[in-house]
C-alpha cells in the first residue's frame, strides 16, 4: 500500500511538473527554481566562475537548457552525468503570424518543430507559450510568457468533406494544421494578447520564441490506474526522474552532473544542444576554476560515465508485429536500454554492464530495446554529445505509447524506477582500473 501511495505521488508531482512547463523554456526555469530552493549557486556563463570543493552549482544556456553540478569535498575522480533533452515536437509561431479568411475568420501561421503525429493535434484546447524579448531603460529583458487559457483550435475538415480521410491523408502543415485564433474582431491582437499575459507594453516587444501547447491535463488511468497520459512525455519524465535522483544522491568521488539540452528534436545542432559546447565548456571551466590540469581533466573523462536518457517505445497493444521480435519493452517494465549496431544509440557492452550493475544495485528492473532490423529508428543525444565530451555512456529511457503525439502515455511505475535509479548512480562512485574495466567505489 505503502509503494502504491508513493508511485502516485511521483506521478502527480510529475504531472505537475509536465503542465507548468509548456516550453523548453519553462522546463528550465522550473528546474532552475527547484535547484535555488535546494541551495544551488547559479553560474553565469558571461562572468568568471568561483568554484569551491563540496560546492552546488547550475547554469543555464540560452533560458532552455541546463547544467547542475555537485563537486565532491576531496578531489574527484571523474564525471558521472545524466542528460535528456527539454524540447518537444511542437508548432511554433512564426513572425507576422496573423492570417485573415475572408473577413470572417483569423488563423495563425505556424511551422512545424520536430517529427510529430500530426492528426492528435486537431479538435483540442491549444494555447501559446514561449519567450519574449523586450525594450527596457536599460537595453533589452528576456520574459517568459504562458497565455494561460484555452486561446486557439485547429479545427478538423469534417468526413462528408473528406471521405478519403480514414484511408490515410498527408497532413500538409502550411494549409491543414494552422490554428484557429478568432472571428473577424481578433485581426491585430494576437500580440496584444501575448503582451499582457507577459505584463509587457506590446510596442516593447522586439522578438518572441513562441509555441503552441496541449491544454488538456494529465490524466492516471486504466484499470488500475496504472498509466498516465499527459503531454511532453518525451522528454521530460526523463529531466524530472534525472532531477529527483540528483538531488537525492550524491558521492565523495565523482562530480554528479544533471544535464538537460534543448534541441534534441530537431538535430541538436544549436549552441544549447547537445552539439554545441555547453557541457564541454561547463566541465572544462569547473576543472580550471578548481585549479585542475589539462592532463587532470583527461584523466577525469576516463573514469567518467554518462547515461543519456530520452524515452523508448514501449510495444504498441494494437501494433505489436513493430517491435522486435526478442527485445520488447512493456510500460511498467522498468528502464529501457537502447541498442543500435550503427551506433544511433551509444549503448555498448561495457555502458549496459555499467549501467545493469546499478539498476540491480537499485532493486529496478531493466528491459531491452532494438528496432526491428528492417525499420529505421531515431536518434538521441547521447552519441552526438559523445563528439565533444567523448566518455563511456549508455542511451536509455522510459517505455512510452503514442510517442511525439500532444497527449502521450507511460506507466505510473517507470518514473520510480528511474529515480532510483538516478539515485545509485549518482551515490556510486565510479573508477576506471583500464580501457573496458570499472569499479564501483562508495
Amino acid at each position: 500500500m505503502d509503494e502504491r501511495v508513493n508511485t502516485r505521488d511521483i506521478t502527480d508531482k510529475l504531472l505537475t511538473f509536465l503542465e507548468n512547463s509548456p516550453t523548453s523554456f519553462h522546463a528550465v526555469e522550473n528546474m532552475a527554481a527547484r535547484l535555488r530552493g535546494e541551495g544551488f549557486e547559479e553560474l553565469k556563463e558571461a562572468d568568471c566562475w568561483s568554484i569551491e570543493a563540496g560546492g552546488r552549482y547550475f547554469v543555464t544556456r540560452n533560458m532552455s537548457s541546463l547544467i547542475a553540478f555537485q563537486v565532491p569535498s576531496r578531489d574527484y575522480t571523474g564525471f558521472q552525468i545524466i542528460s535528456s533533452h527539454s524540447d518537444s515536437p511542437t508548432f511554433k509561431i512564426k513572425e507576422n503570424p496573423e492570417m485573415k479568411v475572408e473577413g470572417h475568420y483569423v488563423k495563425l501561421n505556424v511551422e512545424k518543430y520536430g517529427g510529430m503525429l500530426c492528426a492528435p493535434w486537431f479538435d483540442r484546447p491549444l494555447s501559446i507559450a514561449g519567450r519574449l524579448v523586450v525594450r527596457t531603460a536599460d537595453g533589452l529583458q528576456t520574459k517568459l510568457v504562458n497565455v494561460d487559457r484555452d486561446l486557439v483550435m485547429i479545427p478538423n475538415l469534417a468526413i462528408h468533406m473528406n471521405r478519403q480521410v480514414n484511408d490515410g491523408y498527408a497532413y500538409n502543415a502550411q494549409s491543414d494544421m494552422l490554428p484557429l485564433y478568432g472571428g473577424e474582431a481578433a485581426a491585430g491582437t494576437l500580440m496584444k494578447t501575448i503582451a499582457q499575459s507577459a505584463g509587457v507594453a506590446e510596442e516593447d516587444i522586439l522578438g518572441h520564441d513562441l509555441y503552441l501547447y496541449n491544454r488538456m491535463k494529465g490524466s492516471v488511468w486504466g484499470a488500475g490506474e496504472e498509466f498516465f497520459s499527459c503531454g511532453r512525455i518525451d522528454d521530460l519524465q526523463c529531466a524530472f526522474g534525472s532531477l529527483e535522483g540528483f538531488l537525492a544522491g550524491g558521492n565523495a568521488h565523482s562530480v554528479s552532473v544533471h544535464a538537460v539540452l534543448d534541441n534534441e528534436e530537431v538535430g541538436s545542432t544549436t549552441k544549447q544542444g547537445a552539439a554545441s559546447t555547453f557541457l564541454l565548456d561547463t566541465l572544462k571551466r569547473l576543472n580550471t576554476a578548481l585549479d585542475r590540469t589539462e592532463e587532470q581533466y583527461l584523466t577525469a573523462l576516463a573514469s567518467s560515465f554518462m547515461v543519456s536518457a530520452d524515452n523508448a517505445h514501449g510495444v504498441h497493444p494494437n501494433y505489436t508485429d513493430k517491435a522486435d521480435p526478442t527485445n520488447r519493452p512493456y510500460l511498467n517494465g522498468g528502464i529501457v536500454i537502447k541498442f543500435n549496431a550503427n551506433q544511433k544509440y551509444t549503448t555498448d557492452a561495457v555502458s549496459a554492464a555499467v549501467f545493469r550493475s546499478v539498476c540491480e544495485k537499485a532493486g529496478v528492473p531493466v528491459q531491452t530495446f532494438t528496432n526491428r532490423s528492417d525499420m529505421a529508428g531515431g536518434s538521441t543525444l547521447g552519441n552526438i554529445s559523445n563528439t565533444h565530451v567523448a566518455l563511456n555512456t549508455v542511451d536509455i529511457g522510459l517505455p512510452e505509447l503514442a510517442m511525439h503525439s500532444p497527449y502521450e502515455t507511460g506507466g505510473v511505475l517507470d518514473t520510480e524506477y528511474l529515480i532510483r535509479a538516478a539515485k545509485e548512480f549518482f551515490s556510486t562512485g565510479l573508477k576506471a582500473d583500464g580501457d573496458g574495466s570499472y569499479r564501483f567505489v562508495s
